[in-house]
């Protein structure tokens, strides 16, 4: 659905996205004072900021407070028309129930095909394309890190410049490995998230593998063909003999790495992860509804696009199941939504934890709200499969991947799936990137472009004020992902060259 905007001139604005809603949100950077006439005639009872809601008709103690058609809450107190419907004035509705939900009732047509599109990738001997040259080393415990971290940089400063054909080398450390309860059942997901990002295509198949060799995590789990791919530094006599083994190890496979050249793809070996931080009461309705209509082109391409981020999922999910592509992906859905909500109680916790204090001065009220706008980055094509945390993908269509709404661990999730292109929307700004994939970072204000315009890669503000349709806005997003899949363009973030570290997500207990 396509939100209307009060006035397409300036003067004040603002946008109101179905036409069952009560309330819209403020258009104008910097908000509208008290006294404010819209073209509609509705009046500001009280200064109301930039992205925050105002009440367009009266409404009762207690009554529904409606955006996207949907009920985020009720109202606490009672709020004339023309009032600022703060986070104070809604008091969050309960979650849809999982046990009646409809499942497969609504499954969309398959897309016409969006043939002819490609991209320049590396691919890979399984079939799977690379959208980067890396050389990838895997860790099995935190213990290697500091020894890693001084190869690394040796490795970067005397053998990458030999070999001008690959782009980096990326050290896949964390914090697990030892004082962890291995054999614990959802041990399985730390597990598998690392061996799937050690297998991703970035790497080429010429992943090399740093233990220790007394952690109870051992490198032959995470690394493909062990026994010819690692070295345990409890093997060598000192420091300096395990930099030298890590150097030779590592130009071994720079050699071999640096043979790879780019073939034209068909868009099909494409696995674009979605998702949103910082996020604000435009997000749903600018670059979340905008990267949606990329996500259905995408899909008609071929490709296999992630959706991610439980928590933001949740309160949505009557709308998720319906388009499930049949029931059992359906019943794969709220297995997953079941799962985190006994995660969240045995933590203390629950949904009303998201969103952040920031997400709340951006003009989100609570994670119902949250969840209705972060939906829209899914698009409109059926869900044709749904993925456990770190499982790979080996689908193509639209794919929800199971995962916290933590940035840094969905990211890491996403990679694990295989994720060669990142789509990153945000509306408060964040400096996030990846080193395993190219993140491309979409604005949800005009504001915040202007604000960085170093570190945001397409605006999709100039939706809010008429200058740009969402079609118009997703194509370019679309393009955009090909243009940086092929090496063509470089990211804002890979430009600086700005990497958050890998999160695992280790629901199991600590030894």
């Amino acid at each position: 659905m396509t939100p209307s905007v009060s006035s397409m001139v300036e003067g004040p604005r603002y946008i109101r996205v179905h036409p069952g809603d009560n309330v819209a949100i403020v258009v104008n950077a910097g908000g509208l004072p008290e006294g404010t006439v819209f073209p509609s005639g509705l009046r500001l009872h009280q200064r109301v900021p930039q992205g925050h809601k105002v009440a367009l008709t009266d409404i009762s103690e207690g009554e529904p407070v409606i955006r996207y058609g949907q009920i985020i809450g009720y109202a606490t107190r009672p709020l004339a028309a023309g009032s600022w419907v703060d986070v104070t004035a809604v008091r969050m509705p309960e979650p849809p129930a999982l046990d009646d939900l409809p499942l497969a009732t609504a499954v969309p047509e398959p897309p016409p095909p969006l043939e002819g599109y490609t991209f320049e990738g590396y691919r890979g001997s399984d079939g799977r394309v690379g959208t980067r040259n890396l050389l990838g080393i895997v860790t099995s415990v935190q213990c290697v890190t500091g020894v890693l971290e001084h190869a690394v940089q040796r490795i970067r400063q005397e053998l990458l410049p030999k070999y001008p054909n690959v782009d980096d080398v990326v050290a896949l450390t964390h914090a697990y490995g030892c004082g962890v309860a291995i054999d614990a059942p959802d041990a399985a997901i730390p597990i598998r998230t690392i061996a799937n990002l050690a297998s991703h295509p970035n790497f080429g198949g010429e992943i090399l593998g740093v233990g220790l060799g007394c952690e109870k995590l051992l490198p032959d789990r995470v690394t493909p063909d062990a026994g010819r791919n690692v070295t345990s530094l409890q093997d060598h006599r000192g420091f300096s003999a395990m930099i030298d083994e890590i150097l030779r190890m590592a130009e071994e496979r720079l050699a071999r790495l640096d043979q790879r050249r780019r073939v034209t793809c068909p868009a099909s070996g494409l696995v674009v992860g979605l998702q949103c931080g910082g996020s604000d009461a435009f997000s749903g309705v600018t670059a979340n509804p905008a990267v949606g209509y990329a996500a259905d082109l995408l899909v008609r391409a071929g490709a296999t696009v992630l959706f991610s981020e439980v928590t933001e999922v949740r309160d949505a999910v009557h709308l998720l199941t319906p388009r499930a592509a049949n029931e059992e992906v359906g019943r794969k859905l709220i297995a997953e939504m079941k799962w985190y909500d006994a995660y969240l109680r045995r933590g203390g916790a629950d949904r009303s934890a998201n969103p952040s204090p920031g997400n709340k001065r951006g003009g989100l009220v609570n994670v119902v709200e949250k969840s209705l706008g972060s939906v829209a980055k899914s698009g409109t094509t059926a869900i044709v499969d749904v993925l456990g945390p770190g499982e790979r993908a080996t689908k193509h269509g639209l794919i929800f991947a199971a995962t916290p709404a933590s940035d840094f661990v969905c990211g890491t999730l996403q990679l694990a799936a295989g994720m060669n292109v990142h789509v990153f929307t945000t509306g408060r700004g964040t400096p996030y990137g990846l080193a395993m994939a190219p993140v491309v970072k979409v604005s949800t204000r005009t504001a915040l472009a202007e604000q960085w315009p170093d570190l945001i890669d397409v605006d999709a503000g100039t939706i809010a004020t008429g200058e740009r349709t969402i079609e118009e806005v997703g194509w370019e997003i679309f393009r955009f992902i090909l243009d940086v899949a092929s090496g063509k363009k470089r990211t804002w973030a890979e430009r600086w060259g700005i990497q958050n570290d890998l999160c695992l997500f280790n629901p199991a207990p600590l030894t």
